[in-house]
């Protein structure tokens, strides 16, 4: 990229090769260095490239070896621009001083970008890497990023893995995220098996140890389900991995409460967008006020500049959209209310629980307070699994 930018401060040229050793005419280049970009094949025997200006003089000994020729199709870059608008010389002026800054730009880092992290909080993330110096506005050469990853992955448990790439203005910033193992018994160590919801047992058996509770009874967290050691009538006490199934009803209780008359926020379709350009952190407002609606909600857009992938510049743009909010008073009955409070609480279980699930009950209360409000109380039954293994103290 450094190169392509170079070549285009110093000219270059758009190419055709035409021969059919275009394969050899290209090892050469490689093999005497002369850099070929943009390279896309029209055919087995003709080829369009891009070539600086210096290396352009340079291949007229490998079209003879290769048996190619060569031809310009264009000829691009500011030498040639600054030809083309000689004559307009305050907008060359102005474009100097633009292209200077540019290059002076290339030699900080203007963007950071976090790929990988999906559960954890890449604020608290940019935060950290910013406190141990990864920073936009920081210069490249100053960015110790072993030490930097060194002392990430000493502060969070929740990384294995991490990376850090400075290619063109942007750093780049790879992670892999630590998988939470949970705290397993060997199978050669003795346990229980304890209760990790609370419920009324509908089944147990056990695999292996001794059964501790029986049908019908309630069992809060904690309480041990299958013990982990055997007696026999003639032995004495065996202990063992305990093993065995724990069926059990477990309830999960959500309340929702409203009052009658709500008020409700529908956007009226009158809008409008102001810009605000950063110059790194400097803000210029393009605009005196903002518009006068009553209500209105604002959404925020964010689009950093950039001339390659990653080549940033220190240059945010950021449109607010104002939109108008319109608020009514609505009153519901009864009936009416109460639909939309169960309604809610049961998106709200399915988004928690599973179709697999076996529902066993569901039961609805709904009381209505002296100050004008309903509350619903919605309780789910379920049969589920529940025990997890406990390691014996020895």
């Amino acid at each position: 990229m450094i190169k392509i930018f170079l070549n285009y401060l110093l000219g270059y040229l758009n190419i055709t090769i035409e021969g059919f050793f275009i394969e050899r005419f290209i090892n050469s280049c490689t093999s005497k260095k002369i850099f070929l970009w943009g390279i896309k094949r029209e055919n087995a025997s003709i080829l369009n490239a891009n070539i600086s200006i210096i290396d352009f003089r340079r291949i007229k000994k490998i079209m003879k070896q290769s048996k190619c020729r060569v031809k310009i199709n264009q000829k691009k870059g500011l030498p040639f621009f600054f030809h083309r608008y000689q004559k307009r010389k305050i907008f060359v002026c102005l474009l100097i001083p633009v292209i200077a800054l540019i290059v002076l730009s290339s030699r900080f880092i203007w963007n950071i970008e976090i790929i990988g992290a999906e559960t954890i909080n890449k604020d608290e993330l940019m935060q950290q890497l910013n406190e141990q110096g990864l920073a936009t506005g920081k210069r490249k050469g100053s960015i110790p990023t072993k030490e930097i990853i060194a002392a990430i992955r000493l502060q969070r448990t929740d990384i294995s893995w991490m990376e850090i790439n400075l290619k063109g203005t942007n750093a780049i910033v790879n992670i892999v995220e630590a998988q939470a193992k949970p705290d397993i018994v060997k199978a050669e160590e003795h346990c229980n098996i304890v209760s990790d919801k609370k419920g009324i047992i509908t089944k147990i058996t056990a695999k292996q140890g001794t059964p501790l509770v029986k049908v019908g009874e309630i069992v809060a967290p904690g309480t041990p389900l299958i013990g982990g050691y055997m007696e026999g009538k003639y032995t004495d006490i065996r202990y063992v991995h305990a093993q065995g199934e724990v069926i059990a009803k477990v309830w999960y209780t959500k309340k929702k409460k409203s009052t009658f008359t709500r008020e409700i926020n529908t956007f009226t379709g009158n809008k409008k967008n102001r810009y605000t350009i950063f110059l790194h952190n400097f803000p210029i407002n393009l605009y005196k006020s903002i518009p006068n609606f009553e209500k209105y909600d604002t959404i925020s857009e964010n689009k950093k500049l950039r001339i390659f992938s990653n080549f940033y510049l220190p240059i945010t743009v950021t449109k607010n959209t104002y939109q108008e909010i319109k608020t009514e008073k609505i009153t519901y009955g009864k009936q009416e209310l109460q639909n939309i409070l169960i309604a809610a609480l049961e998106e709200e279980f399915q988004q928690k629980h599973t179709e697999g699930d076996t529902i066993t009950n569901k039961i609805v209360n709904v009381y209505q307070t002296k100050d004008n409000t309903l509350e619903v109380e919605m309780t789910y039954e379920k049969l589920e699994t529940i025990g997890t293994e406990e390691k014996l103290k020895e």
